[in-house]
């Protein structure tokens, strides 16, 4: 049985005030078109699939033809809720959906039937986990004991009834670590204080694979069979140097397993360009690069620049970032939009607003305290 691991979507998503709607038609439409080649018996989507949980109206429809595609193509397509989307709205519609083999998580409730997939060496389940905190965990077990998100998903796992001895396929969206993994996460992707979201690999061990989302990075963790499948595209540009693909999994016999991954070529790279202006707007060192592309500039003039950004725009149309970088050792960041506030977490805000009003930064005890609180009424932690 083949499968297509993706995850991380982020349809909607705006960097630095750009809005990428059009870049993620163009990588979703390279998806499809890797379905089509390698003809999967099913597509795994890890989360994320909204970049917020109150998307807008092109962002729905951009999904909706994505899934009508997969739909169309009689592929059975798994999709989840990650942290940055709405529970309630990944979860409406799926009984009807689930008619033209579009499975859409449901609301958490502590109750999770896997999807049964066939081929010739048997069934193959597929249990599907939306992105879930230890406070929901809490109020459905309040007699477990669920100090941590290791804690609120080995008890959910606990009460899935596994049969280790067929094949089983976990889709989930949460931050996994392992002892001897390092874990690199970028930019656009939310930290929780002190890695208080991290859940041990260990917990998946009656699944003979796990679909991840979450991380923007593809990479294992653990073991070769617990993998990020990271996002299509570069959400910022700690992540210029990632290879964006699409993860395939061929399951044979139980313990038999072989991965690969498809590499996406994105309609604009993010991409780091350094230099004086006068180098870096001389035709010998542009020519043959992709002036389209998504640009940050680090300029190192000694002298003040005029307009610098309007000057790189005479070549660079789609810079996004531009920062001065000289022996004075002063770094000026100049964006070409303002972060949003959507963006943030509320723990980001708190910390920015407590700032603010103190004249210090919330030392790591307080933010413990404070997230741990945000914790217990639910706040947005990602």
């Amino acid at each position: 049985m083949k499968l297509m691991h993706i995850s991380d979507l982020h349809i909607g998503k705006r960097l630095n005030e750009v809005n990428l709607l059009d870049d993620q038609a163009y990588i979703l439409d390279q998806i499809i078109d890797v379905a089509v080649a390698i003809k999967p018996d099913g597509i795994l989507i890890a989360g994320d699939v909204y970049d917020k949980a109150m998307p807008s109206a092109e962002a729905v429809r951009l999904f909706d033809v994505f899934l009508s595609q997969i739909a169309d193509l009689g592929i059975p397509c798994f999709v989840i809720s990650g942290n940055h989307d709405s529970a309630e709205r990944i979860a409406f519609g799926a009984s009807i959906m689930s008619k033209k083999k579009v499975y859409m998580s449901k609301v958490f409730d502590g109750q999770i039937e896997p999807v049964v997939l066939s081929d010739g060496y048997g069934d193959v389940f597929v249990y599907m986990l939306p992105f879930i905190k230890p406070v929901h965990v809490k109020q459905l077990y309040p007699d477990a004991e669920i100090e941590s998100y290791h804690d609120a998903l080995q008890c959910v796992v606990d009460h899935i009834d596994v049969d280790t001895s067929r094949r089983n396929v976990l889709v989930m969206h949460q931050f996994i670590t392992a002892a001897n993994t390092e874990v690199e996460r970028s930019d656009s992707e939310s930290i929780s204080v002190g890695g208080s979201d991290n859940i041990d690999v260990s917990v998946f061990e009656g699944f003979d694979y796990v679909a991840l989302g979450h991380l923007h990075k593809p990479h294992r963790i653990g073991r070769e069979t617990v993998r990020y499948s990271g996002s299509p595209l570069k959400y910022s540009f700690s992540e210029a140097q990632h290879v964006k693909s699409v993860t395939i999994i061929e399951l044979k016999e139980k313990g038999d397993i072989h991965i690969e991954t498809m590499p996406l070529i994105p309609r604009r790279e993010l991409r780091k360009i350094k230099g004086t202006i006068e180098a870096l707007l001389a035709y010998e060192n542009y020519k043959g690069t992709q002036l389209e592309d998504y640009i940050h500039v680090t300029l190192t003039d000694e002298e003040e620049i005029l307009d610098a950004i309007g000057r790189m725009r005479q070549v660079y149309p789609n810079i996004m970032m531009i920062e001065f970088e000289n022996s004075r050792n002063q770094t000026v960041n100049s964006r070409t939009g303002a972060e949003s506030l959507e963006d943030k977490t509320d723990l980001e805000l708190f910390a920015e607003f407590y700032a603010l009003q103190n004249n210090e930064a919330l030392s790591d005890e307080k933010l413990a305290i404070v997230s741990e609180l945000l914790e217990k009424i639910g706040g947005d932690l990602r």
